[in-house]
């Protein structure tokens, strides 16, 4: 399979070798604004990613908050790393702990099954991910 000029050889190969939590192909999170350990809009990781950034949430006002208090704040621009900041709405690839000590203390987002990669199921049952499946 060859890239397509304008397409990055990682995103097609993303879709193509990434699986989801429900066994098949790992669909988008986002573009806007862009997301993903590798910022390719994929919840996907490699070794070097610590985090496992693989669950794609929509986040709220209360997972916003919440995380805020927890030493990351996602809401605040950070121009330097182009990233605009969130807001209620937006998709986002959090780290899979953190998805699930935000589940742990009643304010886990909403998430993308279809988007979440499959290795988040080492850390987050399917169970608890189907409970908070977005509509």
């Amino acid at each position: 399979m060859t890239s397509a000029p304008d397409e990055p050889a990682s995103e097609q190969a993303t879709a193509v070798t990434a699986r989801n939590v429900l066994g098949g192909s790992l669909k988008l999170c986002s573009c806007a604004p862009l997301t993903g350990w590798f910022r390719d809009g994929y919840c996907q990781t490699d070794p070097a990613d610590l985090g496992r950034h693989t669950v794609c949430c929509v986040v709220n006002e209360a997972f916003l908050s919440y995380t805020r208090a927890q030493g990351n704040d996602l809401s605040s621009p950070a121009p330097a790393w182009g990233f605009p900041g969130l807001r209620p709405g937006d998709a986002w690839c959090v780290c899979a702990s953190r998805w699930l000590e935000a589940y742990e203390d009643g304010m886990a987002p909403p998430v993308r099954l279809e988007a979440c990669e499959q290795g988040t199921l080492e850390v987050i049952p399917l169970e608890i991910l189907q409970r908070h499946a977005a509509p």
